[in-house]
């Protein structure tokens, strides 16, 4: 099969080559890839500058994928020849990601795609909805009524987050810069221009000056502190960008909840993989109850394309998802 392969993070590289078309081991399922989504886990691999996921080279990386399943390995019953699917499934240590046209994959880290999705919209997906529910469901227990905000509320994770939040019956705000007010508005949610409203004015003209139930930092820095301000007190402060050093007084005044997203866990560890198969799901199903749609880059990307969207997305020069055409 034809692949990408990273060989040296000195180069940084991906390069094509034909590699023996992997067979599925017990547990596993064999899939045609038809798309890669593109997600900034996916450069830093490439560059070297994820020390907690980067595989032993060389390696085929790559984290999302749609594709259809064209073996199942034994001892799967969940799956059969034919299913269209898709997952978090690589890319990270061991597994080999989906830069290619065909991956074994675990197949608990799996499920049946959106039936109202196309591949491009469903392997845009995974990884930013599984780091969204993990935080606002699974630590947050969002529920309706509550008063969410999410920062950076446009990008990859962000705009899942708002989308889920308000599937579940929040009232949800997202803070974007002005050019991007618009994806926010089109979820129904209430865009909050950072750039221009400080931390103490949005708070006071959103929540009467209590402090949001739920907030979901996806930006991690100066928005993680500004999160612990905001908070109302006794809330729950979520953040999938938590990497840096904060001063926790704040929220700890308030009495916050502090939880951290790490999404790639399941597969570095072999723990909670098939959690994540329940929620890709559940998330089909809001999918196609048109709860949860994918904004994706209008560019396209074949396989030998892929370092080109990665540099993209490194620059800014991607809105919403970027997604890889491998098939």
């Amino acid at each position: 099969m034809k692949a990408l392969r990273l060989d040296s993070y000195d180069a940084s590289t991906l390069l094509e080559v034909e590699v023996a078309k992997p067979s599925p081991q017990q547990g596993q399922v064999l899939v045609k890839i038809k798309a890669s989504g593109v997600n900034p886990i996916d450069y830093k691999i490439r560059l070297g500058q994820a020390p907690y996921a980067m595989p032993e080279l060389p390696a085929i990386i790559g984290t999302d994928l749609a594709g259809v399943v064209e073996a199942v390995g034994e001892g799967v019953t969940q799956f059969q020849v034919g299913d269209e699917v898709y997952g978090l499934t690589g890319g990270v240590r061991g597994l080999q990601g989906s830069l290619a046209q065909y991956a074994a994959v675990d197949a608990n880290l799996i499920a049946v795609k959106p039936r109202n999705l196309s591949m491009r919209e469903a392997a845009a997906l995974p990884l930013v909805t599984l780091t969204a529910w993990e935080g606002l469901v699974d630590k947050a227990a969002v529920k309706a009524g509550d008063r969410v905000l999410v920062h950076g509320g446009a990008g990859g994770v962000g705009h899942v987050a708002v989308q889920l939040a308000k599937a579940f019956g929040a009232d949800v705000y997202a803070t974007v810069s002005p050019a991007k007010q618009s994806i926010i508005e089109s979820y129904g949610a209430t865009s909050i221009d950072y750039q221009s409203v400080g931390v103490n004015e949005y708070v006071a003209q959103h929540t009467n000056g209590d402090g949001f139930d739920i907030i979901y930092d996806t930006v991690g820095g100066e928005s993680l502190d500004l999160s612990f301000q905001a908070i109302r007190p006794y809330g729950h402060v979520v953040s999938c960008a938590a990497f840096s050093s904060h001063n926790l007084a704040p929220g700890s005044l308030r009495c916050m909840t502090l939880s951290g997203v790490f999404v790639l866990l399941p597969m570095l560890s072999g723990k909670g993989r098939s959690h994540h198969g329940e929620i890709l799901r559940k998330a089909a199903q809001l999918a196609e109850a048109g709860q949860l749609k994918p904004l994706v880059d209008e560019f396209r990307f074949t396989l030998s394309q892929a370092q080109t969207a990665h540099e993209m997305l490194e620059r800014g020069d991607v809105r919403g998802k970027a997604v890889i055409d491998i098939d």
